[in-house]
């Protein structure tokens, strides 16, 4: 999805790119979700439900959850449902999902 993200915004098409970073953004955290409990996500709310707790009993998480609230209110909220996409903003956060995939990658 990343890469997908990446061509879609090199097209000019900043909207479809912030979604599809968003959908990156989250199979990262359900695959670290998944690793971690040992129970795999529904949905996108269980997924953002799982995440806040586990960042709760451990505080090594907690700008991982941030990140990814930042994102899903900014790339998935703003820009893809309201279509506000502030520039450099949305094309940074776009560009570092591959950041958070890694990192979310090493917390496994």
């Amino acid at each position: 999805m990343h890469s997908a993200a990446l061509e879609r915004m090199d097209a000019g098409d900043i909207r479809d790119a912030a979604e599809k970073a968003w959908c990156a953004t989250l199979r990262a955290t359900e695959a670290l979700v998944l690793a971690r409990t040992g129970r795999e996500p529904g949905r996108s709310p269980d997924a953002s439900r799982r995440l806040s707790e586990m960042a709760d009993a451990d505080p090594s998480l907690e700008n991982m959850e941030m990140r990814y609230f930042r994102r899903q209110a900014r790339l998935h909220g703003e820009c893809f449902y309201h279509e506000v996409c502030p520039m450099p903003g949305t094309e940074r956060l776009i560009r570092e999902t591959l950041d958070f995939i890694r990192d979310a990658e090493d917390l496994v």
